[in-house]
């Protein structure tokens, strides 16, 4: 079920942006084989890896494939004339020496959308370079304006470069060639970078800053935690609160809620008066726990939110009306987005183990099993 069902997906194995790209496409419907290597190769530990924990993993089949041998990149090449889409995360040209690149594929697949994930591109000066989602971003120049004033940048933990910058551009990028596909054009190659993908994130404050109405200090603007008025503040338990109210009616109702006279205050956009403002708001949201001012602010416009953590986020009975998050093999996680009414997507299935569905998969594919048996033979791995 979903919007993509259909499409086929050839995914290689790799962490972060490219798995997650896969993903959304598969929570939409799509059909996707993962090639896995033999043998798990993560850096990362046994806690951080494995079926249970590997939710960017989520509704995909499995074969595994040691592309090294020329039998079983022979076998990948196959792969490819039955898909649509394959994606990919290597570094630059690992794929063309495995004789799988972009020249191999298309001569067998003309129509292939071949989705390639990496954090500076296909050619440059870094393409080679190894990097992670905090270099990307750093390069972007979007790192250089997270953090407080006269403080260090703060990497918004991996998400503004691996997932947003990254995985969620591949996938659009892959879905945009694959609507071309569909009106009739050719497959291409959707070269997402994520330090390029990042940069986009960050157009509005290009904008911002060509207008004048953005300043390169950090913490010193409206959406940085420069103005009091868009920030967090702890309270009485040791919780925080955001607020957000940059329209003048949200602000004057933050003003009422706090029990704070405008007319003893600053006004809002009076950058003098800023540091007052903030001393205000520190003093009475510490007046009372988190709690108490969600009972105070929970049927206001003033745009204001309890900071919750990951496990409290799943409990907020506004994620529990709409369902946002749903348990799989007993892991909480968020639930399939965005949401289609005509064609919903179905509860993803957990990653799969190596090898795993990958005897169906293939049948699904339209390899008959005689075929299926010689390509065993030539190293491919798989279960039912």
């Amino acid at each position: 079920m979903g919007v993509l069902s259909g499409i086929r997906v050839l995914e290689f194995e790799a962490i972060g942006p490219a798995p997650f790209a896969t993903m959304l496409l598969a929570d939409m419907g799509a059909d996707v084989i993962r090639i896995d290597r033999p043998q798990a190769h993560s850096d990362l530990g046994p806690k951080m890896s494995g079926p249970k924990v590997d939710i960017t993993g989520r509704g995909r089949r499995s074969v595994t494939l040691d592309l090294k041998l020329p039998e079983a990149a022979a076998v990948a090449l196959e792969l490819m004339e039955h898909a649509d889409v394959l994606i990919e995360g290597f570094r630059p040209g690992t794929l063309e020496r495995l004789g799988l690149g972009p020249e191999q594929a298309f001569a067998r697949n003309p129509k292939l959308v071949y989705g390639r994930m990496t954090g500076w591109g296909q050619h440059g000066p870094l393409a080679q370079r190894a990097g992670h989602d905090i270099n990307y971003i750093a390069l972007s120049g979007v790192l250089s304006g997270i953090g407080p004033v006269a403080g260090r940048p703060v990497p918004p933990l991996n998400l503004l470069g691996d997932y947003g910058g990254g995985g969620m551009l591949l996938a659009m990028g892959v879905l945009a060639a694959l609507v071309n596909v569909l009106r009739g054009g050719v497959g291409q190659v959707v070269d997402a970078a994520m330090a390029e993908g990042a940069a986009q994130l960050g157009s509005v404050i290009w904008g911002l800053l060509a207008s004048g109405n953005w300043r390169e200090e950090r913490g010193s603007n409206l959406l940085d935690g420069g103005a009091p008025w868009y920030d967090t503040y702890r309270t009485l338990d040791g919780g925080y609160m955001a607020i957000g109210p940059v329209e003048s009616r949200f602000y004057a109702e933050l003003l009422v809620k706090l029990g704070l006279d405008p007319a003893q205050l600053p006004p809002q956009h009076d950058r003098q008066g800023w540091p007052r403002l903030r001393e205000a708001f520190m003093q009475a949201f510490l007046q009372r726990p988190r709690e108490q001012w969600c009972e105070i602010f929970a049927d206001s416009d003033a745009c204001v939110a309890p900071v919750l953590g990951f496990t409290e986020a799943a409990e907020h009975p506004h994620a529990q009306a709409r369902g946002s998050f749903m348990q799989i093999n007993g892991v909480v996680q968020p639930a399939p987005a965005p949401r289609f009414l005509g064609t919903p997507s179905s509860v993803p299935k957990p990653a799969p183990a190596r090898g795993e569905g990958g005897l169906s998969a293939l049948r699904d594919w339209g390899l008959t099993d005689e075929r299926i048996d010689r390509l065993r033979q030539g190293g491919l791995g798989m279960s039912a």
